[in-house]
């Protein structure tokens, strides 16, 4: 009798008597992450490569970041793209067009999923040399045919797995971030989620779109405890949930966490020296949920939470901020940081006030408090181009410049704080409008730093304007020292001969110090000013994965590059 195979959506082949066998790889599958930075690792593609790798299908996996060509000469099965922040559009774009070469041109072969193309789903498929992709939105989170919308008519890779665990659901596969070189600062860690979705629906987060509203997700404890088993132990508990203390089930989570070995205090031995363990809730708790109920702090502080991260996105949630901060300080959590939304609909004054607030509980509590100041893009933009109501273009590279200084952090510390960010609204206001080199190159601009002299008289001629004087002057620099659609900035050449056009005197000798200096005169002062910076630089004590970046950041620091190289 002919033997007669019938394959099973777990990947086994299944004779006419009923025996089993794993299927050998047989099917090539690429995994690509656009070129991007980013701080944790593609946890989508992760959980992919679960679904097709050793534990899943058996199939042939491959991880690349970017567009490496070494994939060019391999027949693909199927190639899937992630993606991440719609601002990362060009990079997202170029690895799309990579897997369609990839791929020599067969479309249906081609999935992009994650939050960009969630977001922007219409953008996507509108585009047409990507006619033929398939854009998935939302979550994985039905049976695998069903959510990466495949058709059993067409015979396509696994279209009978209409009643397999959801590619969401399954253990994410270590082993493909050691295929690429990039490192993910965040690495050594279990990525998992308590719960998805959010109770709220803030009009500038796209997680109401993503996830939908708050729910459930099974026991953390098995997925633990998976991970551990394929792929060794790990030192940190990374929660991706986007409101876990508005679960209802947070004793019982932390009850989990605590006997998974990350109570307070916890230690990992490595090589014979004891390591401190971290709980990270890396998407920030709510204030809100924090300060109406008390009890939720003494959960969060049984476990080896470090640091504790509250988001505090505008004033209107002052007291509910303030009223957490004393209770994670009542329960002796003293390492604490936030999220700080801005160039939504706040003034820049709000942030000021956000940020000063922290400096004062600082001095009193006794407490360490980091701000990480995240610049609001909306969610379908595909660059970073927004301008809130309230802001200037100037005025937010002005923050972008102090921020770059500060690696995106800003210490609770008094000293620190007032010499970056000033000691008033009125001192931050003033420098927002300062000249942009003068804030990048801040201590050579100082008393005894080579520049003092140059300074006093801006700030002479800046301090004889009047309100309407800046606002025109904010405006002017918004307009042609930045590029513009279908307007390029300035040259340094252009910007001379448009100020001396100024008819307003007073304007317009303030307005002579915003011709930035020449390369030349730039690369003199960096080189000047290196011995002050030594002396001065603060060293915030914070691992590089508890460091939060702005998106806006890599932006500025990739311009700085590029300035220094031409310098050189």
């Amino acid at each position: 009798m002919e033997r007669i195979d019938k394959p099973r959506p777990d990947g086994y082949i299944v004779d006419e008597r009923g025996r089993s066998e794993r299927r050998m790889p047989s099917k090539n599958i690429l995994l690509i992450e656009p070129g991007y930075r980013n701080k944790y690792p593609p946890l989508g593609l992760m959980k992919i490569a679960s679904y097709h790798g050793p534990h899943g299908k058996g199939d042939n996996v491959r991880f690349i970041k970017g567009e490496d060509k070494s994939v060019l000469g391999t027949a693909w099965d199927r190639v899937y793209v992630t993606t991440l922040f719609s601002f990362e559009y060009d990079r997202i774009s170029r690895a799309i067009d990579f897997a369609l070469d990839v791929v020599r041109g067969q479309a249906n072969k081609v999935f992009v999923g994650g939050i960009a193309a969630s977001l922007m789903n219409g953008r996507f498929i509108s585009e047409p040399r990507w006619r033929g992709i398939r854009f998935i939105s939302g979550l994985l989170d039905k049976p695998p045919a069903v959510s990466l919308q495949l058709d059993e008519f067409e015979e396509e890779l696994y279209a009978e797995d209409t009643s397999g665990t959801p590619i969401e659901s399954l253990v994410p596969d270590y082993s493909i971030l050691d295929q690429v070189d990039y490192k993910y600062p965040v690495r050594d860690g279990y990525f998992l989620y308590a719960s998805r979705g959010c109770i709220r629906t803030c009009s500038f987060c796209g997680v109401p779109k993503l996830e939908g509203g708050l729910r459930e997700t099974p026991s953390i404890t098995a997925v633990v405890r998976e991970i551990e088993r394929r792929y060794g132990e790990k030192k940190d508990l990374i929660f991706m949930d986007n409101n876990i203390t508005a679960s209802p089930k947070l004793k019982d989570i932390m009850d989990e966490v605590v006997d998974l070995g990350f109570g307070r205090g916890a230690t990992i031995t490595r090589r014979g020296v004891a390591i401190q363990r971290r709980v990270d809730f890396n998407q920030g708790v709510d204030a809100r949920e924090l300060a109406k109920n008390p009890e939720l702090m003494k959960q969060l502080a049984r476990v080896c939470v470090s640091p504790l991260r509250i988001a505090f996105d505008h004033l209107g949630f002052r007291d509910d901020y303030e009223t957490a901060i004393r209770q994670a300080e009542a329960n002796g959590l003293k390492d604490l940081s936030n999220y700080m939304l801005y160039n939504f609909k706040e003034a820049p004054a709000d942030l000021f006030e956000r940020m000063y607030l922290n400096v004062r509980l600082n001095e009193e509590l006794g407490i360490r408090i980091f701000s990480f100041p995240m610049r609001y893009q909306p969610v379908d933009l595909t660059d970073r181009s927004h301008v809130g109501p309230k802001w200037t273009r100037h005025q937010l590279r002005s923050v972008q410049v102090i921020l770059q200084a500060t690696h995106g952090i800003v210490s609770g510390t008094p000293d620190f704080f007032r010499e970056a960010f000033g000691d008033s609204v009125d001192e931050f206001m003033s420098l927002l409008m300062r000249p942009h080199h003068m804030i990048f190159n801040r201590f050579w601009y100082k008393p005894g730093g080579g520049g003092e002299a140059e300074f006093a008289e801006y700030q002479a001629a800046f301090n004889r304007m009047t309100e309407s004087q800046k606002t025109n002057l904010l405006s002017l620099l918004s307009e042609v020292m930045f590029d513009l659609p279908g307007k390029p900035r300035l040259s340094r050449e252009q910007l001379r001969d448009r100020f001396t056009q100024e008819q307003d005197d007073i304007l317009r000798r303030v307005l002579e110090f915003y011709i930035p200096p020449t390369k030349k005169e730039e690369r003199r002062i960096w080189e000047l000013q290196k011995v002050v910076r030594m002396k001065v630089d603060v060293d915030f004590g914070l691992a590089e994965d508890e460091v939060v970046e702005d998106a806006g950041l890599q932006e500025l620091a990739d311009e700085a590059e590029t300035s220094e190289k031409q310098v050189a």
